[in-house]
């Protein structure tokens, strides 16, 4: 038991920051870029795809011996799709606005590629609960990530954290900063930052 523990932790912290979607593998860089222009489209955005993470892991590992090798990408896709759709069919009853403001990216979570990349590389090998765990900490990893330049961006471009007005009329926000090319910018500058640490962390 408590080797499964220390495996299923190394396993959690895995997605959470040694191979952090975003940051590290550079993957769903579409959403990552699209939604961040505040912190809660980026909360809303990371942990939809967490949800949808934790339980197409678990069901594909379930079924792994079952699935035909030979089809085994279209029946990870079903899957996928019918954890989006209840996951959008919820946040259009309880959180409309949001699913306004999330628009086409809620569905193309389907289409995700660190979705597909856990059920091929990580689910279809693997138990169900060390399947699930690896769901919750890619899906944790990539909201954080989200989180960080959502906040960064909507207070460098709109002045406000969580829609709260953080500096006054006498600054003016760089509207950019909430456009594609911010965007870019913050992405590149934080992985650019963080590769720094590690190659700092590797050579001491």
């Amino acid at each position: 038991m408590a080797k499964d523990n220390k495996t299923a932790v190394s396993v959690f912290l895995n997605g959470l920051i040694t191979e952090n979607p975003t940051f590290v593998q550079l993957l769903g860089m579409c959403p990552t870029l699209a939604v961040t222009t505040s912190l809660q489209n980026g909360l809303g955005m990371g942990l939809s795809a967490t949800a949808v993470l934790i339980c197409s892991n678990f069901i594909i590992s379930l079924l792994r011996k079952i699935i035909p090798d030979k089809v085994r990408i279209a029946a990870y896709i079903v899957i996928i799709a019918a954890f989006v759709t209840l996951i959008q069919m919820c946040l259009n009853a309880f959180l409309p606005d949001l699913a306004s403001s999330l628009g086409l990216f809620i569905p193309l979570i389907v289409v995700n590629c660190i979705i597909l990349a856990r059920a091929e590389s990580f689910a279809s090998k693997n138990s169900p609960f060390m399947s699930a765990v690896d769901g919750l900490g890619m899906g944790l990893g990539f909201t954080g990530a989200l989180c960080i330049i959502s906040a960064i961006r909507e207070f460098l471009g709109a002045g406000t954290i969580w829609g709260v007005t953080i500096y006054g009329t006498h600054i003016q926000p760089a509207s950019i900063m909430i456009m594609a090319p911010g965007g870019f910018i913050i992405l590149g500058l934080l992985v650019g930052v963080i590769n720094y640490i590690v190659s700092k962390k590797k050579g001491a």
